[in-house]
């Protein structure tokens, strides 16, 4: 029997795998949490403050100081902090959930609907263990991106169902089937705008699929009602982003869907593209398969890298042979495919591709496990031996989050900078120490600030108002929630906490002495505190930055 065969006609013991794939990533998860071995960073505790925020009545819209993501992953830690109590594992539980929703999808699409058991299989496997970019960015929190691949692969199902649907013989008129497809479709498209516009690559790959069956089937009659339909779902489902932009202006906030907020970069738009697509093959190619963690320039089992690559690159060879044939799951390994493209085509045309973090080749990702489902499971269809690639692909992404786990500081990190690579692991320490000074106000930098305001229950406000830029660059934007400007501004009593940054400490210094102002210092771990100061000074009447806030 063929290892292709539609999954009616096989084994229920066929989804015995999607249960491997789900423990195993279950697995590796535990056991990351156990060891500690991915540090609660600044983004995350945004996201936790907003939760908290949220129980405690706020409604943001979108993720504090960044008008390009929404806010439905506090939201969903909110209920996770009602259900289980407000702690740093309750956030990672609602990541792995969501990761666990996309491998399952993943597989539901490949398996149950495309009638392709194997190739379902292997990718599921695939996701299960994957690179260590992949565990980071589905472990931690950084406002959206979990839900971006649930999300993504619930507008790939709906679209393939719609494109189904358009091959289906019908008399010409309307077909309200097709109308509330389209609605379902468009719901999930502006639902994902609002959420995080990474959904976008998946859309944009759907639209073209849905067009190409369109022109196929020449039912030109049915795209009036699909244009109505799918742009009254957009509507209805970005309706926060829509009376976000009503209430604050269109321009700031289509500005910032397009990368304003790192567009540190200058020259022509040539130049810009040819660096960002250097960035891609490089930064992000090896991140992508696996190849080195993306906060470092580390290679993980040098040794085995010229395999890893070649097989890769047989792989996509073989894929690319693949999809120029028809076959039955044409259609899906398109889409999957099509999403890699339009994200690499987004990263190089826009303003992200001057931040290759990691957190933006997800749905790349994703659909890499895709098309090495399709190909590798025609390689077993000739000689089961080929089960052998996959064992050794797992075995070498396991690796590598086993080699980045165990590499502390900086542990499997969101920080690729290492001047915000703050090990936290003193901050209970720094925590009493504040206390028992009752220094409970003053200034830091964006990666000490909120985790700072979080893990002490919001009794310590340091604002982000120093730079950690070893240069002294900085941004206001590092500040993100107004009421604790107001609290900070409004205190008789402040100190300063600095990180890693030897430059801004002795600025500091001589700044209070040239003032007159009396200080004592405390070094805990990565932290330097300025306390006991005699007089209350604020950052703006220190000559302390590379340039001015």
């Amino acid at each position: 029997m063929s290892l292709q065969t539609p999954i009616n006609n096989r084994k229920p013991a066929v989804t015995v795998w999607l249960i491997v794939a789900i423990l195993l990533q279950a697995g590796l998860k535990i056991s990351l949490l156990i060891v500690n071995a991915v540090p609660f960073n600044s983004d995350e505790a945004v996201v936790a403050l907003m939760a908290r925020h949220i129980l405690q009545g706020e409604r943001p819209v979108f993720f504090y100081g960044q008008s390009y993501m929404g806010s439905l992953d506090a939201y969903l830690i909110a209920a996770g902090f009602w259900i289980f109590g407000e702690q740093v594992w309750v956030i990672r539980l609602i990541q792995c959930l969501l990761y666990l929703g996309t491998i399952w999808l993943t597989w539901w699409i490949l398996a149950k609907w495309a009638g392709f058991p194997w190739v379902a299989n292997v990718a599921a496997l695939l996701l299960a263990l994957p690179a260590v970019n992949l565990t980071l960015y589905t472990t931690a929190s950084l406002g959206g991106y979990g839900e971006a691949l649930l999300l993504g692969n619930l507008i790939i199902l709906v679209g393939l169902k719609l494109g189904k649907r358009l091959t289906e013989p019908a008399e010409k008129g309307p077909d309200r089937k097709i109308w509330l497809a389209a609605l379902l479709l468009g719901l999930l498209t502006g639902f994902g705008l609002w959420v995080n516009a990474l959904t976008m690559v998946y859309a944009v790959p759907v639209l073209v699929f849905l067009l190409y069956k369109i022109i196929k089937t020449n039912k030109y009659w049915q795209l009036p009602g699909l244009i109505i339909s799918g742009l009254a779902g957009i509507l209805i489902g970005a309706l926060p982003w829509w009376i976000f932009a009503l209430q604050n202006g269109l321009s700031s906030l289509v500005s910032e869907l397009f990368g304003s907020a790192i567009a540190v970069e200058s020259g022509a738009f040539w130049e810009r593209a040819i660096n960002h697509i250097a960035s891609l093959i490089l930064l992000g190619g090896s991140a992508i398969l696996g190849l080195r963690p993306t906060w470092d320039v580390r290679w993980i089992l040098q040794p085995l890298m010229p395999l890893v690559v070649g097989l890769w690159a047989v792989i996509l060879y073989a894929a690319v042979r693949k999809i120029l044939r028809p076959f039955p799951g044409r259609a899906v390994m398109a889409i999957y495919g099509g999403v890699c493209i339009t994200l690499a085509a987004a990263f190089i045309m826009t303003s992200f591709g001057a931040d290759p973090s990691g957190r933006y080749f997800l749905p790349i990702q994703i659909g890499l496990a895709v098309i090495a489902g399709f190909v590798i499971s025609d390689w077993v269809v000739k000689k089961r031996a080929a089960l052998f690639v996959v064992g050794f692909l797992l075995l070498y992404q396991l690796a590598g989050n086993i080699q980045s786990a165990f590499i502390k500081p900086p542990g499997i990190t969101t920080q690729f900078y290492e001047p915000a690579q703050v090990n936290h692991q003193n901050m209970d320490e720094l925590i009493t120490f504040l206390k028992e000074k009752r220094e409970t106000r003053g200034y830091s930098n964006y990666w000490v600030s909120y985790p700072l305001a979080f893990l002490s229950d919001e009794s310590l406000i340091f604002i982000p108002r120093l730079p950690y830029h070893p240069d002294l660059r900085y941004t206001l934007r590092d500040d993100r929630y107004m009421p604790y400007s107001q609290l900070v501004e409004g205190s008789q009593k402040v100190a300063y906490i600095t990180s890693k940054n030897t430059n801004l400490d002795e600025r500091l210094r001589q700044e209070f002495a040239a003032r007159n102002v009396d200080w004592q210092e405390q070094l805990i771990g990565d932290y330097r505190v300025f306390y006991a100061l005699s007089q209350v000074v604020q950052p703006a009447e220190l000559n302390i930055y590379a340039e001015q806030p």
